[in-house]
């Protein structure tokens, strides 16, 4: 099934963002491109994000209990592929900020919003842990046209849908 399922998933294209939050042990930002997000309530403003058991930034988010998701536009499809990577050297390649107050790094050249969260709640799911954050704060950057994927591949909202 998982096959079938990933490609069932595949054809439901989303915003792309990037959840960052910093390790309090080792005081250093972690992140990860993130697509399973979704809002849950409005009162209070509630977010949920799907991280993989054992990823670093999941551990930083349990840690902390704060993240910050960055909501990323047309320009920041770079930053979307090294955050999905893996690789070590994410945060040096990438600008970003970690505001007074903040819950996690802004980042402040490719992300048009970023939503504060304190951690409400956690729950375990096959081997991802779905973690539900209460917004504390929202950065808005400007009004840049968001990243989109869908079928694999990243995407442009058209000019025109506006």
């Amino acid at each position: 099934m998982s096959p079938r399922f990933r490609a069932f998933m595949a054809g439901f294209p989303t915003g792309v963002a990037v959840v960052t939050a910093v390790d309090p042990g080792e005081d250093r930002p972690w992140g990860m491109t993130c697509s399973s997000l979704c809002s849950v309530a409005v009162d209070p403003p509630t977010l949920l994000v799907g991280m993989r058991v054992g990823s670093p930034t999941l551990d930083a988010v349990l840690g902390s209990g704060a993240f910050a998701v960055n909501l990323l536009h047309t320009a920041g499809r770079p930053t979307a592929e090294r955050f999905a990577s893996g690789a070590q050297d994410r945060f040096h390649a990438t600008a970003w900020d970690f505001p007074d107050g903040a819950a996690g790094p802004h980042l402040t050249k490719d992300a048009h919003s970023v939503a504060d969260c304190a951690v409400a709640r956690t729950v375990r799911v096959g081997g991802q842990r779905i973690v539900f954050g209460e917004v504390v704060r929202l950065t808005e950057f400007g009004d840049a046209l968001p990243l989109l994927y869908g079928r694999r591949r990243f995407a442009s909202w058209p000019p025109d849908a506006g």
